[in-house]
């Protein structure tokens, strides 16, 4: 348990992303990877790191504007996922409409695969102003289509993939200005993607019954462009290029049971993770529990209680272990998840949301710490963590349109509760495999100890 506290001090508990800030934590390119293995709060020295000041606090800015326009976006999604269904996109399946939140949040972490090696050589600034336009040109895109392939193309592909060029490289840039403050300034960052998760379900669902579809997103789309100035005048590398190259692959983690058995387990986990995102708002809908101006408010709920979830189980972590809080959050998840069963009320229905919003915010946010612990190695750790990035991202690709395919018919009870399985299950999976992790984490270290 020592041994565990003391990796995960390495990044700091309380990282805030909605999904692995740190996962690009190119430490190793500002500082020597004996530094990046020592606690920042126990090292003299930290080569220059201003760790605040002006500039280092602009970058912070910049980074929470970009959480705005990359997981607000995706978490917002619930309330397209409502209105295709009832309006714009009726003759599509539930299937085939969460196809294009999926892919707009898989692209977003799959695309660290390319956006992680731009970064390290040097393109950061084309990477921030080619993924604003895309993210932009998408939701303008968007607001003008009117067919199912017109809307996968400019909300799930285009505004992906500008999403995938955004994210790593602005979380990544923070460790070039933050050391010893370093989990504060993710925290900080990271409350972003809440944010946009419950700022931008309001505004389109206000303005969408008085100005339309088009308008609605056109508005959300002008937001964003304005707050693009921020990230595009102030966000700038500290230091130049490294000259080494990051490694795509650890082909060493593939012979690990631990990392084998953590990847597994992220993978059930996040597949059933977003489908109460997805199906919350036309749950309430079909069984009368909300109208559909109280609706929308629900995923505005789920992504309230995502900010507390982001700070009380990682500040637990710090004493408890990362893994183990990983374990404990994705098990609440998925009881939770099975008490959506019994949820025909609104105060029910309340309470649900912001408690699942709380152990989501736990889920997402614990395996950037957890995954040290199972890399010897801290020079690889940004290798594996984007290995694990890109294999959760395919969980997350598929997860949401299982679902949807369950859920055939939205009038049948039977599969509501089809719907409501899969993401509990997927849960518990999860939750029961990350203990598992944890348990062949500690039997290695025991062996390793007997050895020596």
């Amino acid at each position: 348990m020592e041994k565990e506290k003391e990796s995960d001090s390495i990044l700091g508990s309380h990282i805030g992303a909605d999904l692995f800030d740190e996962s690009v934590n190119r430490a190793e390119d500002v500082e020597s990877p004996e530094a990046s293995a020592t606690p920042a709060a126990e090292s003299p020295k930290h080569n220059g790191v201003p760790d605040g000041g002006v500039d280092a606090w602009l970058q912070v800015f910049g980074a929470f504007v970009v959480m705005i326009a990359t997981w607000g976006l995706v978490n917002s999604f619930g309330v397209y996922q409502t209105f295709y269904e009832t309006e714009l996109l009726r003759s599509s399946t539930s299937s085939e409409i969460s196809w294009i939140g999926s892919l707009q949040g898989a692209l977003l972490m799959i695309g660290g695969i390319a956006s992680g090696p731009l970064f390290d050589a040097g393109h950061f600034h084309a990477l921030t102003v080619s993924g604003l336009f895309l993210v932009i040109f998408g939701l303008f895109m968007t607001s003008l289509c009117a067919t199912y392939w017109q809307v996968l193309l400019a909300q799930g592909i285009c505004v992906g993939v500008g999403c995938g060029l955004l994210f790593l490289p602005s979380a990544a840039i923070l460790s070039q200005y933050f050391a010893r403050r370093r989990a504060l300034a993710l925290g900080i960052q990271s409350t972003g993607s809440p944010l946009g998760g419950i700022v931008f379900p309001i505004i389109f669902s206000r303005l969408e019954p008085h100005l339309g579809f088009g308008w609605a997103t056109r508005v959300i789309a002008f937001i964003l462009l304005g707050l693009s100035v921020v990230p595009l005048a102030f966000m700038r590398p500290r230091v130049p290029p490294p000259s080494h190259k990051r490694a795509f692959l650890d082909v060493d983690a593939f012979k690990e049971l631990p990392f084998l058995s953590f990847a597994g387990a992220g993978f059930f986990a996040f597949a059933g993770l977003y489908v109460p995102f997805f199906y919350i708002q036309l749950y309430s809908l079909r069984y009368n529990i909300t109208n559909e101006d109280l609706s929308a408010y629900l995923v505005t709920l789920l992504n309230a209680g995502s900010i507390f979830g982001r700070v009380v189980p990682n500040f637990v972590a710090d004493y408890l272990g990362s893994m183990n809080m990983l374990a404990a959050t994705t098990l609440g998840a998925s009881i939770l998840a099975f008490g959506w069963f019994g949820v025909r009320n609104l105060a029910g229905t309340i309470v649900f949301a912001l408690l699942f919003g709380f152990f989501n915010g736990g889920v997402t946010s614990l395996p950037p710490s957890a995954i040290v612990s199972l890399t010897p190695d801290m020079s690889r750790l940004g290798t594996r963590m984007g290995m694990l990035f890109a294999f959760i991202g395919l969980a997350v690709l598929v997860g949401t349109p299982i679902a949807g395919a369950i859920l055939k018919d939205v009038n049948d009870d039977g599969a509501w509760k089809g719907l409501i399985a899969f993401s509990a299950v997927t849960l518990l999976v999860g939750g029961v495999g990350f203990a598992g992790t944890q348990g062949l984490h500690l039997r290695g270290q025991r062996a390793k100890e007997v050895s020596e």
